[in-house]
Parts: C-alpha cells; sequence; structure tokens
C-alpha cells in the first residue's frame, strides 16, 4: 500500500512539471522493444506510456521507437544513425544485448557498442543522463523453444548483464532489472508469447511495474 501511494504522490507531482505539455519519449531496443509475437501495443515501451496516461488526465505522450527483430548492438547503431530521431527527449530507455548472447558475439564487442549506444542515449536526452535508463536483458531460456538450454543461457545472460549495468553504473544512469522477473515465466505459459520465444503482455506489464518502481517513482 505505501508502494502505491508513493506512486499516486510521484504522479501527482508529476502533473504539475507537465499539465499540458507533450512529453516525448525515445524507446532503443530490439524484439523485446517492439513486441515481438505481442504486438507494439502491448510491448513495455507502449504500455510505460499507458500507465502514466491513466494516472495523469493531462498527459500527452509521443512516442518514437527505434527497435527491430533481431537487432544487436551494431544493428541498433546502424538504425540511430539511418532513422536520426530529433531529440533532446524528455525520456529515453535501451534494452539491448539478447541477440549479441543469442548470435554469440563477443562480450567484448558487446561493452563498446553499448557503451556508445549509452553515451548517444544520453545525447538524445539532451545530455540529462538522469532522463536516461538502462532495462536488464530479459532470460528467454525459460521460454518454451529454449528451456532445453536454459543451463547454458541463462549464465551468459547474466554475464552480458554484468556489462550492461556497470557501463550504465560508471555513466551514472538508472538501470531497471527485470531479468529475475523474467524468469518466473519458467513453467508459465501465461507469461510466454505464442511464438514460445518471446514473452506475453502480461510478463511486459511486470515489467513496467518494476520500472515504475525503481525508475519513475525515484526520477519524478
Amino acid at each position: 500500500m505505501k508502494k502505491i501511494l508513493a506512486l499516486i504522490a510521484c504522479f501527482a507531482a508529476l502533473s504539475f512539471m507537465i499539465p499540458d505539455s507533450q512529453f516525448t519519449y525515445l524507446a532503443l531496443g530490439d524484439s523485446y522493444t517492439i513486441g515481438t509475437a505481442i504486438g507494439k501495443q502491448n510491448a513495455y515501451s507502449a504500455l510505460l506510456m499507458d500507465s502514466m496516461k491513466k494516472e495523469l488526465p493531462n498527459f500527452y505522450a509521443d512516442v518514437d521507437v527505434v527497435a527491430k527483430n533481431g537487432w544487436t548492438t551494431r544493428d541498433l547503431l546502424n538504425g540511430i544513425s539511418k532513422e536520426k530521431p530529433k531529440g533532446p527527449y524528455d525520456l529515453v530507455s535501451l534494452l539491448v544485448g539478447v541477440n549479441n548472447q543469442y548470435q554469440h558475439l563477443s562480450k567484448s564487442q558487446y561493452k563498446t557498442e553499448f557503451t556508445e549506444l549509452l553515451e548517444k542515449s544520453i545525447a538524445l536526452a539532451g545530455g540529462k543522463k538522469e532522463n536516461v535508463f538502462v532495462i536488464s536483458i530479459p532470460d528467454y531460456g525459460v521460454c518454451t523453444v529454449a528451456v532445453d538450454n536454459l543451463e547454458s543461457i541463462s549464465p551468459d545472460i547474466n554475464a552480458f548483464n554484468a556489462i550492461n549495468k556497470s557501463v550504465a553504473e560508471a555513466y551514472g544512469v538508472s538501470y531497471v532489472d527485470i531479468t529475475e522477473i523474467s524468469r518466473t515465466a519458467k513453467g508459465n505459459e501465461s507469461l510466454i508469447a505464442s511464438d514460445g520465444l518471446h514473452f506475453s503482455s502480461k510478463m511486459h506489464e511486470l515489467w513496467v511495474r518494476e520500472i515504475m518502481e525503481k525508475y519513475m517513482l525515484g526520477r519524478f
């Protein structure tokens, strides 16, 4: 109950900050960001803004997404260069790396490219690192088509997350860990998408709840 009351107070405070203005949000990522297998309207990036709209009657959000299914860090860097998102944004999120892991790309390459992506994220937030947050990589090893390889996938996901977390901390950027939440999908089909490889909208809702409590509440 205390968390709920605190969150309501957070939204109330935010309503004074942006009573009738357009809030701009840029979501950078991969299949999770665009909601592969569940539709972009059911992905965390869209659900996050929906949650804010429900609490703030005068809240208007303009959401830009630079993400595609299968994108690695290099693909995302190329995508940003091609799409040239217009900043500064009030909020920028970064979630990428599962395809680096899936394609067995090097962790040193991941660290270099993730660092570049985080620097671009901060620049797109007008240089305000407090308006940027990094989201950990979910563990797809618990999903139906991958669960037989969970013992090899899960530790590797942890290793990639250790990298993105360390980079976020080095830059003083907020970090939201959704990996352990994703692991609750093991054996729970309601949390897994119909393709057996991605996560359901219900799981994305759990991620949004964590983002609200761990980032939005502290930020606003």
